[in-house]
């Protein structure tokens, strides 16, 4: 479906609608590739929030074969956590994200494992998200969403609807495995990031993408945040968005 992609603008958010899932990935692995050539070309370090969902892992695949980024100089951080997994857990996003990322080029990664002293209040320069089958972004799921927190970390119970969607995406076999708390970024504290890139793909995401770009802009819709930030695009398809 290369070259079908189309943009429209919602508020803010920028919307990128491709054929299909890969090639919406490849599309914002090519829009993140350029931002780090950019900025590892001129700094000396660059910090970077990513998501670990398999939302995210089309465009991971591909941003790790893009040339010309400065790996050494990119900081990872991730943007949640589960609570009471053992460390070796592969659910856990800081070891998917080392299988799917941090395993295959030479940047510094941050584990998210404490509640205090992770990652200062200075803004990052990109973030790289998904949007949850609730309108979620990292675990600020509806009922416990504010878009006014004062804290940068939370420690939240996860949301019925948040922990069905781990089981549909096949990394618990069952709702009773998943568990019931979490860390994670607030929404001000991603909203301080100079560049977010988004990928939300496949029929699942069709009604929480609709409410993105149509709903009211506020937290029963945790995601409507992105509509509020001045440098954004969410990269999506035509299952999730038929236009």
């Amino acid at each position: 479906m290369a070259g079908r992609a189309s943009t429209f603008a919602i508020d803010r958010l920028e919307v990128t609608v491709a054929g299909d899932s890969r090639e919406a990935g490849r599309l914002a692995a090519a829009d993140v590739a350029g931002s780090l050539r950019s900025l590892t070309a001129v700094r000396e370090s660059v910090r970077v929030v990513f998501a670990a969902a398999p939302s995210q892992s089309v465009m991971l695949a591909a941003l790790v074969r893009a040339p010309g980024i400065d790996w050494m100089r990119v900081r990872a951080y991730q943007m949640d956590e589960y609570l009471g997994l053992p460390s070796d857990a592969p659910q856990r996003f800081g070891n998917w994200l080392r299988r799917n990322l941090f395993d295959h080029v030479p940047l510094t990664f941050h584990p998210l494992d404490t509640e205090g002293g992770y990652l200062d209040p200075a803004p990052v320069d990109l973030v790289c998200l998904g949007i949850g089958e609730n309108g979620h972004l990292a675990f600020n799921d509806p009922p416990v969403a504010r878009f006014d927190d004062e804290q940068d970390l939370r420690v939240v119970d996860l949301d019925l609807s948040s922990r069905m969607q781990q089981v549909h995406d096949g990394l618990f076999p069952a709702i009773g495995d998943v568990p019931t708390r979490a860390l994670t970024l607030t929404i001000p504290r991603l909203m301080r990031s100079a560049r977010i890139v988004g990928v939300a793909c496949g029929p699942n995401k069709a009604v929480a993408l609709q409410r993105t770009v149509a709903g009211p802009v506020d937290p029963s819709c945790p995601a409507t945040a992105l509509r509020l930030h001045e440098n954004v695009t969410l990269y999506t398809d035509l299952a999730a968005y038929g236009g």
